[in-house]
């Protein structure tokens, strides 16, 4: 299985959705919070070139935040990025 890091926020809804849906899965993921350190968030807006949590990467691939996450999974290519 593909290594996925999610950085996210505890405060964020988009956060736990996007969680859940991971560990529905039974996927492993590294979590980055970036509450209170803007240096990581900082890192994570380089990366991503976004602002906004949560940033999901499986693998190298920048999936996006919750809502791309939720789209890959129905159209039917998360489970090909994760394996």
């Amino acid at each position: 299985m593909a290594d996925v890091t999610i950085y996210s926020s505890n405060y964020c809804p988009f956060c736990i959705r996007a969680k859940q849906l991971l560990k529905s899965k039974a996927v492993n993921f590294e979590e980055i919070i970036v509450d209170g350190q803007p240096e990581v968030r900082r890192e994570m807006m380089i990366k991503s070139n976004q602002r906004t949590v949560p940033q999901i990467w499986i693998g190298d691939h920048h999936v996006g935040g919750c809502d791309d996450l939720y789209a890959l999974e129905r159209a039917g290519n998360l489970d090909n990025l994760l394996n």
